[in-house]
């Protein structure tokens, strides 16, 4: 999925939502904005996307102004318009008039040829007893994990 290195991770998103399926996207950004993902200053939690008038719009996504920037910084949580190809924007719009289902930002990254890209996944929203229930698996996960590795300095 993600080849490269990663920016920034969403863990907020994989606690509040059942991801469906992901998508990679392009952003479209301005030169002192790519500096400053670069040096890792962006921001997902607060993140989603929409579909406006045929367009993947990416809103609420913190990107800090670049120290030396000056006159050609941006607005940090302005909507930036991601980059996929018509027949994923029409599967979205398939997805989102769904009930429940949302488009949510879950990590950005730098790719092998050096683009900055966004891993979009089409989620629905966690209730109670299922964030409940994630967190006793993952605990119990952690419980056999931990005992099979004092079983294997055992022997």
């Amino acid at each position: 999925m993600a080849k490269g290195k990663v920016i920034a991770n969403n863990k907020k998103a994989r606690h509040e939502y059942f991801i469906e399926e992901t998508y990679e996207a392009g952003i479209a950004l301005k030169g002192t904005e790519v500096k400053s993902i670069r040096l890792g200053k962006v921001n997902l939690k607060d993140g989603y996307a929409e579909v406006k008038s045929g367009e993947v719009i990416l809103n609420n996504v913190h990107i800090s102004p670049y120290e030396k920037g000056n006159i050609f910084n941006v607005e940090p949580t302005r909507p930036r318009k991601l980059l996929l190809h018509k027949r994923e924007i029409r599967k979205l719009i398939g997805y989102i008039t769904q009930k429940g289902l949302t488009l949510i930002p879950l990590k950005v990254y730098i790719n092998d040829r050096g683009l900055v890209k966004l891993q979009l996944g089409v989620c629905k929203g966690k209730k109670l007893h299922d964030k409940r229930d994630t967190i006793a698996k993952r605990d119990s996960d952690r419980r056999i994990q931990k005992e099979l590795r004092q079983r294997q300095k055992n022997y």
